[in-house]
C-alpha cells in the first residue's frame, strides 16, 4: 500500500546516439517523458512526415487484418480477448520485419480485393434497381428503344394514377380529336402504374406525345436496346457473374489468411515506431546533442542509469520529484492490486495522500459479499473467476485485477452465505421437503436476515459506522504524518468525542431498543462519560473549526456550520441500509425462484419445470444483485468512506514504452 516516489531525470547525450537511446528508453518502458521544463530556445526535429508514414502503414495492416477477421471461417470463442496477446521474441520481431515490404504488398492487395467486393456489391444493387424498373415491361416484344417505322412512330411509356386504357382513349378523344389511325398496347397495370406502347403515324408523333403528356405520360428512364424479357436475363446473367467472381475474390482473401500473424507484427512495428518519432519531435536538441527529462519510479533509476551509462556516452541527473503535475504509480500485493481500477474510477491519489487500495478493497470485499450473502452464489463466483485466472495467465493487467478482485468477493459472499444460511436461497429447504420428502434444514452460523432483518439493519449500521471511522482514521493518520497535531486534534479527535457520546447516549434509549430490538442497559458511568464526550467534542468542533479565522464571530460562524455536518454523518449511516436492502433482495429472489419452480411438485413435469425455472431464475437473480453490489459497494466508498479523507486528482503514470496492439515483445 504505497505511492511510489518519484524522480525526474534529465539525460544529455550525443545527437548520434538520439534513435538508439530512444529505442533503449521505449523498451524498458520505465519513463514518462516531459520536456516542458526544457529551454525552448532548442531546436527541435520535424518528424511529422515519418511519423504518418509509420501511421498509414499501420493502419493498413490494421484494415487487413480486419478483412481477414470478417472473412475467416475460424470463429473465436466469446473468452478469446481475455487471453491476452501473444509474447514474442526480437528474433522472430525481426524475422518478420526484414519482409515488411512483401507484408506492406499482401495488406494493399487484400484491401484491393476488399474495394472490388464492394464494387460488386454496389453493381449487384444497381442490377437489381434495373430489373425493378424493366419488371412491369416484361410482356412488351420489341426493345424499349424502338421508335418506329418509316411511317409509323412508337411511343412507349407509363401513367401514373389508377387509369385505364379506355380512359386514355376517351381523354384522347377529348383533347386531341385530329389524331388518326393510333393504337394503344396495354403492357401492365399494377401499383397504380399503367405501361404503355402506343403506335401512331409518324406525322402525328409530337401531336400523340403532348396529349399523353397532358395525362402524365412519361418515358421510361431506362430505354435499353433488347426486348425487356432478354433484357432481363441479360441482368440475371450479369448478377450471376458477378456472385461467382466475388466467390472466388472471397475464396483469395482466405487463401490470404496464413499472412495474419505477421501483419499483426508489422503493424505493431510501425505503431511503435510511430511512438518514438511522436516523442522524438518532442526533444529539445542542440547542433550535437539532445536532451530527454521526465519522470521514473525512483527505484528504477539505478537499474537505467547504469544500463545508458555503460552503452552510451551521456550526462545523467535525477533529483526526487514532488509537485501537482508528477505523476502517480501505486505499489500494492495482490490483494490491494484487485482494488486499484475502483481507485483508479475515483480519482489516484494527490499530493500527500496516501494510498487507500488495500484497505479499501478489504472493505469493498467485505461489503460486496455482505451484500450478496449467498454460499452458492459466492462459490460460483469464486470458482468462474478462479477458473478465468488460471486459464488465462496472460490476460491484460486491468481485467485481471477486476477478475481477481470478484473472486475475493465471492469467497466474501460464501462466507457471508453460511453466516446467513442463505444456499440458493432456502433451496435446501424447499427441493427437501417437496422431493424428498423429509423436511431438511441447514441452521444459519448467526441468524437469518429473512427471519431478522431489524438485526441486520442495526449491524449494518455498525459496519458502516466502523467504515466511515475508518476513513477518519486514515485522515488522522496523513495528519500525524505530516506532524499537523493541532488539525489532527480538532478535525478527527474531536469528531470521533462527539461520535463516540452520542452513540453512547443513544443505545440505552428507547428508540435503539425499539429499532434493534436489543436491551443493552450501559452503565449510568458510561453514559454520563458519553455526554460529556459529546458535550466537549461539540464544543471543540464550534470554537476550533474556523481556527484560522481571526475575526471571533466569523470562527463562530464556521464552527456552528461544521458543527451542522453532523446531519452528513446521520445521512452517511443510514446509507448503508443499502447492505440490508440488497442482502435480503438476494434471498428473497432466490426463495420465489424456488417456490416457484416447486409448485407442480414431485412429478416428472414437475422436475422440469423446477430445474428449469431453477437454472434460468438464479442465474438472472446471481448477474442482477452482482450488478446492484458492484454499484453499491462502489458508492459507499467513493461518498462514505473517500469523503472522510480522500480526494484524488492525481495524474496517471504513462512511460513512453511499446504499446502494441497485437503481440508483446519480450527480450530474447
Amino acid at each position: 500500500m504505497a505511492v511510489l516516489q518519484m524522480q525526474r531525470i534529465s539525460i544529455c547525450a550525443m545527437k548520434k546516439n538520439r534513435k538508439a537511446i530512444l529505442e533503449e528508453l521505449q523498451s524498458l518502458g520505465v519513463l514518462e517523458i516531459d520536456a516542458a521544463e526544457l529551454d525552448p530556445d532548442l531546436e527541435t526535429m520535424d518528424t511529422m512526415n515519418a511519423r504518418l508514414l509509420f501511421e498509414k502503414n499501420a493502419s493498413l495492416c490494421d484494415q487487413a487484418i480486419m478483412i481477414l477477421d470478417e472473412f475467416s471461417q475460424e470463429k473465436e470463442s466469446m473468452l478469446a480477448s481475455l487471453a491476452g496477446k501473444p509474447l514474442i521474441g526480437r528474433k522472430q520481431e525481426q524475422e518478420v520485419i526484414e519482409n515488411q515490404e512483401e507484408i506492406l504488398k499482401a495488406a494493399r492487395e487484400i484491401l484491393e480485393y476488399r474495394k472490388r467486393l464492394t464494387e460488386n456489391s454496389a453493381a449487384v444493387i444497381k442490377i437489381e434497381q434495373q430489373e425493378a424498373a424493366l419488371a412491369p415491361w416484361i410482356a412488351l416484344d420489341i426493345p424499349m428503344n424502338f421508335s418506329g417505322t418509316e411511317l409509323t412512330a412508337v411511343l412507349i411509356g407509363s401513367i401514373d394514377g389508377n387509369v385505364t386504357r379506355d380512359q386514355v382513349y376517351t381523354r384522347l378523344a377529348a383533347d386531341a380529336p385530329d389524331l388518326e389511325a393510333f393504337d394503344i398496347q396495354e403492357i401492365s397495370s399494377d401499383a397504380g402504374k399503367l405501361c404503355l406502347a402506343v403506335v401512331c403515324l409518324k406525322s402525328q408523333e409530337q401531336q400523340m406525345e403532348e396529349a399523353l403528356r397532358m395525362q402524365g405520360f412519361a418515358r421510361p428512364a431506362q430505354l435499353v436496346s433488347e426486348v425487356p424479357a432478354q433484357e432481363l436475363q441479360n441482368l440475371k446473367d450479369e448478377v450471376e457473374r458477378i456472385h461467382k467472381e466475388t466467390g472466388r475474390i472471397q475464396e483469395k482473401i482466405r487463401s490470404l489468411h496464413t499472412h495474419k500473424n505477421n501483419l499483426q507484427l508489422v503493424s505493431d512495428y510501425f505503431r511503435i515506431r510511430a511512438q518514438k518519432y511522436e516523442v522524438l519531435g518532442q526533444l529539445r536538441q542542440s547542433a550535437s546533442t539532445f536532451f530527454v527529462t521526465g519522470y521514473i519510479p525512483k527505484k528504477q533509476v539505478p537499474s537505467i542509469e547504469k544500463r545508458l551509462t555503460e552503452k552510451y556516452d551521456i550526462v545523467f541527473e535525477a533529483e526526487d520529484a514532488d509537485g501537482e503535475g508528477v505523476p502517480v504509480v501505486l505499489k500494492n500485493g495482490k490483494f490491494g492490486a484487485a482494488g486499484e481500477g475502483v481507485l483508479a474510477a475515483f480519482g489516484l491519489p494527490g499530493k500527500g495522500e496516501i494510498d487507500p487500495s488495500t484497505i479499501m478493497t478489504a472493505c469493498y470485499v467485505f461489503l460486496f459479499g455482505l451484500m450478496l450473502s449467498d454460499a452458492a452464489y459466492g462459490l460460483i463466483v469464486f470458482a468462474v473467476c478462479l477458473g478465468v485466472l488460471l486459464k488465462f495467465p496472460r490476460m491484460e493487467s486491468g481485467m485481471q485485477k477486476s477478475i481477481r478482485l470478484f473472486m475475493y468477493c465471492g469467497l466474501s459472499t460464501l462466507f457471508w452465505g453460511v453466516m446467513f444460511g442463505g444456499y440458493f436461497g432456502d433451496f435446501i429447504d424447499v427441493f427437501s421437503k417437496v422431493y424428498l420428502h423429509k423436511p431438511v434444514t441447514v441452521k444459519p452460523v448467526w441468524f437469518a436476515p429473512l427471519n431478522e432483518p431489524m438485526r441486520l439493519l442495526v449491524f449494518s449500521m455498525l459496519f458502516g459506522l466502523i467504515h466511515m471511522f475508518l476513513g477518519m482514521g486514515l485522515k488522522g493518520y496523513m495528519l500525524i504524518r505530516d506532524k499537523k497535531y493541532l488539525d489532527f486534534f480538532c478535525d478527527v479527535v474531536l469528531w470521533f468525542m462527539l461520535l463516540m457520546g452520542l452513540i453512547l447516549i443513544f443505545i440505552p434509549s428507547s428508540m435503539f431498543r425499539s429499532i434493534s430490538q436489543m436491551d443493552l442497559n450501559l452503565p449510568a458511568a458510561v453514559v454520563q462519560i458519553g455526554k460529556w464526550m459529546a458535550i466537549i467534542g461539540a464544543v471543540g468542533i464550534l470554537f476550533m473549526s474556523g481556527r484560522d479565522k481571526k475575526n471571533p464571530f466569523l470562527r463562530l460562524a464556521l464552527g456552528a456550520y461544521d458543527l451542522y455536518n453532523i446531519t452528513g454523518w446521520v445521512s452517511d449511516i443510514l446509507s448503508y441500509s443499502r447492505l440490508l436492502a440488497l442482502g435480503l433482495a438476494t434471498g428473497v429472489i432466490a426463495s420465489v425462484m424456488n417456490q416457484m419452480g416447486s409448485m407442480l411438485g414431485d412429478s416428472i413435469l414437475g422436475w422440469i419445470v423446477f430445474i428449469l425455472v431453477f437454472v434460468i431464475g438464479h442465474i438472472f437473480n446471481l448477474l442482477i444483485n452482482l450488478l446492484g453490489a458492484y454499484v453499491h459497494t462502489c458508492r459507499l466508498q467513493y461518498v462514505e468512506f473517500f469523503g472522510k479523507f480522500f480526494e484524488g486528482g492525481g495524474k496517471e503514470f504513462h512511460p513512453f514504452r511499446e504499446n502494441t496492439k497485437y503481440v508483446d515483445i519480450k527480450e530474447d
